[in-house]
């Protein structure tokens, strides 16, 4: 019954989050009105194919699709090893105080300036010299989330066999979708909804017919990496593919998924109702470093995602249809994130009954977290009566679905960031889409080369360099609510909280890997001490920027 009370609980503080705190921010920070014109309806933009007025609803699932990936999950089934009590704390309150309020902001800014992105509105809102940071670290952040969501899903594929074949027939049915509805112009629901349910039908071929590397690389070989480098082929093959062929009828398909799972995961934990497994607390786990600062890197997008202002500021503030909207999608949205990483919380707190065994060591949990996530959560759908391999088949296909989408998207998204470069460096060589491709997905090969124990390192340059990316957004919304007059503490302090807590985790990070290169059991090498202190370097980079023009925004006030 505790478990219930505590899911209970925490719901609450969603609702009230909602309610009250992103009511304050609408009404008393950014005074919306539904009478401010949105882009989607300014008669200069809009052209029904980025611009368009979108329904709220809808626009809701898409942007909810679009951040909603495999970080939620990873992240908490990482932390949990630190007790289920800061893992849950920093979801909830993470969410509802800083990231769900970065998300709105971002979206909103975005909106009342032609839906511009944050990167552009840097140079304009801040200095040029910000927006230069920004697709540095921007970059930064892609490349580490190429190598990490291909380890991610090399290991599922390697220890749930049986997920193998339902993923790969989704990309397919997703291509004669997409196919035929950019052709026919037809509905895109009823396709999508049989194409799930027949993805449910395949993970029974999936269980009949177990896909394994193991035959290709031999005695002593590691078919996860092997995986890793596939998947990384693929991610550039995929990015290359108009959006309306693989990446939008995928999105549409997942965001049924994620609906019908996440409803089945919960009407299983009440069915369940299990004890925790996990601690309250465990502030001394083998080989981990300290709680206090490095979780508020571990679980990164399950609390606050600068990912997130990516996306509301690149493709959401295109479709808004109401000023007003932004409110349940920018901030609702980041609620519903918030609410994926809590039952991820809870798969691996009380659905491990042989939780030490799992949590025995850092390195062990940082590895085997998506696994652990699968298994934990499996014992809430085994509790509405599916067998072991069905339910784990299940949660790892819907794990694997969700990881992939950020796989496709980042080496889109690179893609575009080094063509960007290379207009800017006037290199047109990096122009081409084909070579842009290679620059942009080619350097994550030699992370995931490394092998699975630098897995962890790699996991925590993502939080890093994904909370620095909130951090910098942040203070663009800082600058501009101080010269707007309008009250800027709601977004000041958690600016200040992201920026000190991740130059702190990376300090104590790049020492600690620095005294282990070289040493048996090493779990970083050269490159990844040397990618962390390349982001430091733009961490302290940005403390400049920011004591500048803060110390400048006085000086105009004076």
């Amino acid at each position: 019954m505790a478990i219930l009370i505590a899911l209970s609980v925490l719901t609450l503080f969603y609702l009230l989050g909602y309610r009250g705190y992103s009511r304050i921010l609408a009404e008393k920070v950014f005074g919306l009105s539904d009478k401010e014109q949105t882009p989607a309806h300014n008669a200069a933009l809009r052209d029904d194919y980025d611009y368009i007025p979108t329904n709220k609803h809808i626009l809701w699932g898409h942007h909810y699709t679009s951040i909603a990936g495999a970080a939620p999950i990873i992240g908490p089934a990482v932390a949990v090893i630190w007790g289920w009590f800061p893992a849950l704390f920093w979801v909830v309150f993470g969410t509802i105080f800083i990231g769900a309020a970065h998300d709105f902001g971002a979206l909103v800014l975005s909106t009342r300036n032609d839906g511009r992105s944050m990167g552009d509105l840097a140079a304009t809102i801040v200095t040029p010299r910000v927006r230069i940071l920004f697709q540095i670290i921007i970059y930064f952040l892609v490349w580490i989330v190429l190598a990490v969501f291909a380890f991610a899903i090399g290991v599922l594929f390697h220890r749930y066999q049986a997920s193998v074949i339902p993923v790969n027939f989704e990309i397919v049915v997703a291509l004669i979708i997409g196919t035929l509805f950019h052709k026919k112009k037809g509905g895109i629901l009823i396709p999508s909804i049989i194409a799930l349910i027949s993805l449910y039908a395949m993970v029974a071929v999936g269980i009949a017919v177990p896909v394994s590397l193991e035959p290709l690389v031999g005695p002593g070989g590691n078919p996860i990496t092997l995986w890793a480098v596939l998947l990384l082929i693929y991610a550039g093959i995929a990015s290359l593919l108009p959006v309306w062929l693989l990446l939008q009828p995928r999105d549409y398909i997942n965001s049924h998924q994620l609906i019908v799972g996440l409803v089945a995961l919960v009407l299983g934990l009440i069915f369940l109702n299990p004890e925790m497994n996990a601690p309250a607390f465990n502030l001394h786990p083998v080989g981990a470093p300290p709680l206090f600062p490095v979780i508020f890197v571990t679980i990164a997008c399950g609390a606050v995602s600068g990912f997130h202002g990516l996306v509301a500021s690149g493709t959401t503030s295109k479709q808004l249809d109401k000023m007003k909207d932004a409110r349940f999608i920018g901030y609702g949205g980041m609620l519903g994130e918030g609410a994926l990483a809590l039952i991820a919380t809870l798969a691996v707190a009380a659905g491990l009954p042989d939780w030490s065994t799992h949590y025995a060591s850092w390195n062990a949990s940082g590895i085997n977290a998506i696994s652990n996530f699968v298994t934990g959560a499996g014992t809430f759908l085994e509790a509405l009566a599916l067998p072991t391999g069905w339910a784990q088949a299940i949660v790892a296909v819907l794990a694997v679905s969700f990881a992939a989408t950020s796989m496709d998207t980042g080496a889109r998204i690179q893609r575009l960031v080094v063509s960007e470069l290379g207009a800017a460096l006037k290199i047109p060589m990096l122009k081409n889409r084909f070579v842009a491709t290679l620059v942009a997905v080619g350097p994550a090969i030699p992370l995931v080369m490394a092998g699975p124990k630098v897995w962890v390192p790699l996991w925590l340059l993502f939080g890093t360099t994904n909370q620095l990316i909130g951090g910098m957004t942040l203070l663009i919304l800082v600058v501009y609510l101080y010269r707007s007059k309008r009250p800027v503490l709601h977004f000041a302090i958690p600016m200040v909280f992201l920026v000190t807590m991740t130059t702190g985790a990376m300090i104590y990070n790049i020492i600690s890997w620095s005294r282990q290169l070289g040493t048996e059991g090493a779990s970083s090498n050269f490159l990844t001490v040397l990618i962390g202190s390349a982001i430091l370097i733009l961490e302290i980079w940005m403390i400049v920027e920011t004591i500048l023009i803060l110390r400048n925004l006085r000086a105009e006030r004076k």
